[in-house]
């Protein structure tokens, strides 16, 4: 039996309520992940993998952070690189920590080893969530960015953090699972990869249940919210503890992926600001944002270092990182006049387009 809901033609709630609902967007991300997964890994340089792929799907999954924090829940956060700080040096002690089964020693997997690390810097991410049950707004951002600060001076402060090491930086643990060593550019790709897409399926279908609609309703209207009966105290700190916990998780993975090196100087503000502009210019409130937004951050420098001296315009590394802040500032502007959803939005409509075509409405 047929029912007709806003314009639309459905043949079942079970349809209707399915993560992508359209054929040709399960038909685009079966073959996004058939390239992710074969393509590149096959088709790609070393370099190309190590210097770009891989740090791009762990900004992703810590834009996806941060989106479900400000986009979905409207709780604003600068301190995105401390609670993947805390993700970091949590995966590091967690690694170096060993248990006695049977009388032997032996570690923590190295996949619950990640996971446990989301889960330390989602209890950190709550305890200073706590301050968005009564400011919002400004002030709930220089309190995050607080915490920002708070958290590196502690990492840095405290020695049992690092082992005790003289210089602050440690080397992350090699990457095993149940005996096999990811130890090539693509194999640790493929680990990240695989990270990277359970994780934004679950949001993908967290953002779409009980709990989401309750962020979002929030996000709208707090008090309209609270009358309808979503809980304000639960319904923002399981925003911060969910965003805290994508964000210790991708914090993990720089560190023992990308990186090598468990040292706060890798998760400062810098790291902060540059993911809030992943989500502001990918889009607020969109999963495919985060991608969109990482993907261009992480490619603007290096268009940026390459195409001005193919057309015989040599410009100084200074000039480009100016350039890069220029365009970032006023893409940032433009799209939270114009388009505050992002690019994110754009493909949206480019999709519907297509969809529509050759019969447009």
């Amino acid at each position: 039996m047929f029912y007709r809901e806003a314009g639309q033609f459905k043949s079942s709630y079970k349809e209707d309520q399915a993560v992508f609902p359209i054929l040709q967007d399960r038909v685009g991300v079966g073959l996004m992940l058939l390239v992710a997964f074969i393509g590149i890994p096959l088709l790609t340089s070393e370099y190309f993998i190590s210097a770009i792929m891989t740090p791009f799907l762990i900004l992703a999954l810590a834009a996806i952070g941060l989106n479900i924090l400000t986009g979905y829940a409207g709780q604003i956060s600068l301190g995105t690189g401390g609670f993947m700080a805390v993700g970091a040096f949590a995966a590091y002690k967690f690694a170096t920590f060993s248990i006695a089964i049977g009388g032997a020693e032996t570690t923590i997997p190295l996949v619950v080893t990640i996971l446990l690390a989301g889960v330390v810097a989602a209890l950190v991410g709550v305890m200073f969530g706590i301050p968005s049950l009564r400011i919002k707004g400004f002030y709930l951002a220089v309190a995050t960015l607080a915490a920002q600060f708070f958290i590196e001076w502690v990492l840095v402060k405290f020695g049992w953090f690092t082992n005790y090491s003289p210089s602050g930086i440690i080397t992350a643990p090699p990457l095993e699972v149940m005996g096999y060593l990811f130890d090539s550019p693509g194999e640790k790709y493929i680990f990240t990869l695989s990270f990277v897409a359970v994780m934004a399926l679950a949001a993908k279908n967290l953002v779409r249940s009980h709990i989401g609609r309750g962020w979002m309703a929030i996000r709208d209207m707090d008090i309209a919210a609270e009358i309808i009966g979503f809980r304000p105290l639960h319904t923002k700190l399981s925003a911060f503890a969910v965003s805290s916990f994508f964000c210790g998780v991708a914090g993990a993975l720089w560190a023992f992926v990308h990186l090598g090196t468990v040292e706060p100087e890798a998760f400062g503000i810098n790291r902060s600001f540059a993911i809030l502009f992943m989500v502001i210019i990918g889009g607020m409130g969109s999963i495919i944002g985060s991608f969109i937004g990482a993907a261009f951050i992480t490619l603007l420098p290096i268009f940026l270092s390459n195409v001005p001296p193919m057309i015989g315009w040599d410009i100084g590394v200074d000039m480009i990182s100016h350039m890069e802040f220029m365009i970032f500032g006023a893409l940032i502007i433009f799209f939270l006049i114009v388009e505050p959803h992002g690019l994110a939005r754009l493909w949206s409509i480019g999709k519907e387009k297509l969809r529509s075509w050759p019969f447009p409405y």
